[in-house]
């Protein structure tokens, strides 16, 4: 049996005995310089679960917990597996080959205890279509013969994850077809790194090279936290045509454990070149060789080893097809380009705006943090707060799920980019790096980039008055309704400051937890790092309430659902798994439960910091989901446990959006000073439409429509009976910054405020004021009419008379 064979033994032809990842490096071994390593066959798994019997065993357990295929099942079966794996002892002669061939690599690369990465490369027997990506796991830094040993258990164990186990299942693959082989390879102690294009990306031209480089990881030029250098490498002549240096302030590098981090990098160094001429003329060697292998046009990763000198310290890491202006040619011969312009998709308009950009499909959060730079379209099946960093580079979200109030429409607008939701199709309809044209007001998504032509344009004959001017022209127009505006990330503030809003009528604090903190507040506790959460929230709260002093800012208590805190670092320990999460463990229900009590302590902690020790009495907050009144209770006693009393200054409102506030107003008045409609949960448990689910909206979109009338009765009911208890209303969801029509019910039913997206602020302002001065004028017509007594035609007459002074006949 060949149980270890050297990546430049293999080829494309082995890829059932070295998996795919280890073929195609050994292809590329052939070729140019790859960091030196060798495979644990698929063989030697093989013969790993003939002598220890764990065949027989691994079908057992799986014919015992896997009954009717719930993903409970596929866990507890995962669990068991892995467990049998990781602790068998490996026969004595496949172990000896293992340690031989570290050894050997600690030879070649004279290091000893050479650091290494063990990756998983996987294979399925007779099936070339299965596809297994990201399924397995890869550990870097490995060091030592007991460990490559130990990691290579565990690759050959991740085969059995939950995850693996449904594919195969759904795929109908057998188990036993499935095989393992593993890739040892040195870890390249990067000095720098980068990406290489065979062409020019930006115009497609196949006569240049082009390389971008950065001090450390090549992470940090794909992730797009550094402008890159730039060569750009004449094919023909071999000359440098083009270089440009930037300032990298910032390097990428990797902890003992393996980790990523970022540190920052003295000037001097920021400003040097990331790589010597002879380096870029060499690696643009390497990219042509690879381009004539391929047949077509190639984008690289590539590594500089800081360990070794010129030219054994460049490495290619990756190679994969080049894929924008490759296809755009492929399909230009084939005549079956799109034209520019058409719909390519269609969707749910979610947030408003248009924006150009390559398509970059991101099926999970590791494809994000691989892909997507700024100013790319992100095109998900759906976003929860994991996918908020990424969200913040992007020029455009398109989604497969979701509808209006979903995480991704929330979130678009509050960020101000384009949306456009519950697709169905988009990740597989819309082409990886192709450019197109996303028109979050319409719902569509464009073929191409779809721009106006300069000359169609009328000509401006005067400059347009200037921001400040026009901001300053909206807040001089008088409503006795007051206008608020949702804000989520704090960092927006800056932006949206001098916008004429009257307050925020909701700050979403989850913006905080998950880009501020990112850590769950118990795993911060249980850890002793509780002032962290509390510094960083209130630091949050106060960058909002200081900018617009002394406007109030109403801050909603976190609101994560049980599988988006389970997202944050150290979350799974801490968070149930639920069926349905919009119904279960969260708002107020989380505060007063003693397994959260301490966590939501902290939340409070921080209100009270930025209130007391930074000055901004401006802050008041708001309850999420209050379902009961004893529920109220509890949480009206934990503020005032932490020195948190209602006053003049000092304001606690409940999110109305449960339909038991709606009931019973009047009690739930004792523990709240005003109440804030949330239509997007009132409009699901009044209408019984799970607003994550957007089925049925697609059947009918009146399933979620805020303006049906037992919706809009509970709004009704709700103004007007907190307004006997002498409680303030407002409203937060969505609706208002999508109808005007909505805008006018709630005028006309007496809300004392509304709270819109930064995109809505200007038209709801002119909008309520028109609302306002139409209710006005009615009103006095109906009071002329009584005092005069006039009917149609002489109110008529009466009217000419007023305004022209008299009727010429």
């Amino acid at each position: 049996m060949q149980f270890i064979k050297w990546i430049n033994e293999v080829s494309k032809n082995d890829i059932l005995l070295v998996g795919g990842k280890g073929a195609n490096l050994g292809e590329v071994a052939r070729l140019v310089q790859v960091p030196p390593g060798f495979i644990v066959t698929s063989e030697a798994f093989r013969y790993f679960l003939e002598v220890t019997n764990l065949k027989e065993k691994i079908k057992s357990v799986l014919s015992e917990f896997i009954t009717s295929g719930n993903p409970e099942e596929y866990e507890r079966a995962s669990v068991e597996i892995r467990k049998l794996v990781e602790s068998a002892p490996l026969p004595t002669d496949l172990e000896r080959e293992i340690a031989s061939a570290y050894l050997k690599l600690c030879e070649i690369t004279g290091v000893k205890n050479v650091a290494v990465a063990v990756r998983s490369s996987a294979t399925a027997e007779d099936i070339p279509e299965a596809s297994f990506a990201g399924q397995q796991d890869t550990y870097l830094n490995v060091r030592g013969v007991e460990n490559v040993i130990t990691h290579v258990k565990k690759v050959w164990s991740s085969l059995y994850t939950a995850r693996a186990l449904y594919y195969r299942e759904k795929m109908g693959i057998p188990h036993e077809k499935s095989l393992m082989a593993v890739v040892i390879q040195k870890l390249v102690n990067a000095r720098s790194a980068g990406v290489i294009f065979t062409l020019d990306p930006t115009n497609g031209d196949r006569s240049k090279v082009v390389i971008e480089a950065s001090w450390g990881l090549g992470e940090g030029v794909v992730r797009g936290v550094v402008t890159p250098d730039e060569y750009i490498v004449d094919k023909s002549t071999m000359k440098i045509v083009e270089k440009r240096i930037s300032t990298k302030k910032i390097a990428v590098v990797r902890d003992e454990g393996g980790l990523t981090k970022e540190v920052e990098l003295p000037l001097e160094k920021a400003q040097a070149p990331a790589l010597t001429d002879e380096e870029v003329i060499e690696l643009a060697k390497m990219a042509i060789v690879l381009e004539q292998h391929y047949g077509y046009p190639v984008d690289i990763e590539f590594a500089v080893d800081a360990d070794m000198v010129f030219p054994q310290n460049l490495f290619i890491l990756q190679v994969r097809p080049e894929t924008v202006w490759s296809r755009k040619q492929t399909e230009a011969k084939k005549e079956e380009v799109t034209p520019a312009g058409a719909v390519v998709v269609r969707g749910i308009a979610a947030s408003p705006g248009v924006a150009v950009g390559a398509a970059k499909i991101c099926l999970t959060l590791e494809d994000a943090k691989k892909k997507l730079k700024k100013g790319d379209i992100l095109v998900t099946k759906m976003t929860d707060p994991d996918w908020v960093p990424y969200m913040r580079l992007a020029a455009a979200i398109v989604t497969d799920e979701g509808g209006r109030t979903s995480h991704a429409a929330i979130v678009s607008r509050e960020l101000g980019i384009p949306a456009v939701v519950g697709t169905g199709n988009a990740t597989s309809v819309l082409k990886d790096g192709e450019i197109y044209t996303v028109d979050g007001s319409r719902g569509v998504v464009l073929a191409g980039a779809v721009v106006e032509k300069a000359e169609e344009k009328p000509a401006v004959t005067t400059a347009a008055p200037p921001r400040e001017i026009i901001f300053h022209i909206y807040r001089a127009i008088p409503t006795g309704t007051k206008v608020y505006m949702n804000l989520g990330e704090p960092d927006k503030i800056d932006e949206y400051k001098d916008l004429p809003f009257d307050g925020i009528g909701l700050m979403r604090i989850e913006f905080v937890i998950s880009s501020w903190i990112g850590q769950h507040p118990l795993y911060l506790l249980s850890i002793g790092k509780e002032d962290k959460f509390i510094n960083k929230m209130a630091d949050g709260i106060a960058k909002v309430a200081s900018a617009i002093y002394p406007r109030p800012v109403v801050v909603r208590f976190s609101d994560f659902k049980t599988n988006e805190y389970r997202g944050l670092e150290g979350g799974e320990k801490f968070e149930p798994e639920e069926r349905n999460p919009m119904l279960g463990w969260r708002g107020v229900s989380r505060y007063v439960s003693p397994q959260y009590e301490k966590a939501f302590r902290l939340e409070l902690k921080a209100v009270k910091k930025a209130r007391e020790e930074m000055g901004l009495n401006n802050i008041w907050v708001m309850a999420p989901f209050v379902r009961t009144v004893w529920e109220a209770e509890k949480f009206a006693r934990l503020l005032e446990e932490e020195g948190l009393y209602r006053d003049r200054d000092f304001k606690v409102w409940a999110m109305a959006e449960v339909p038991s506030i709606a009931f019973m107003v009047e009690e739930f008045s004792q523990y709240f000073d005003g109440f804030s409609i949330g239509s997007n949960d009132l409009t699901q448990l009044v209408l019984g439409v799970d607003r994550d689910n957007d089925f049925l909206v697609r059947i009918n979109p009146k399933y979620f429509d805020e303006r049906e009338a037992p919706v809009l009765r509970a709004i009704y009911d709700i103004i007007k009976r907190a307004h006997k208890m002498g409680r303030t209303v407002s409203i937060c969801g969505q609706g208002p910054s999508v109808y005007p029509q909505l805008v006018e019910f709630l005028v006309r039913a007496g809300i004392d405020s509304i709270s819109v997206n930064p995109d809505a602020v200007l038209q709801t302002r002119v909008l309520v004021a028109s609302v306002e001065l139409k209710i006005l004028r009615e009103r006095l017509d109906v009071v002329y009419a009584k005092l005069y007594k006039l009917d149609e035609t002489e109110e008529f007459y009466e009217i000419l008379k007023k305004v022209f002074g008299g009727v010429r006949y």
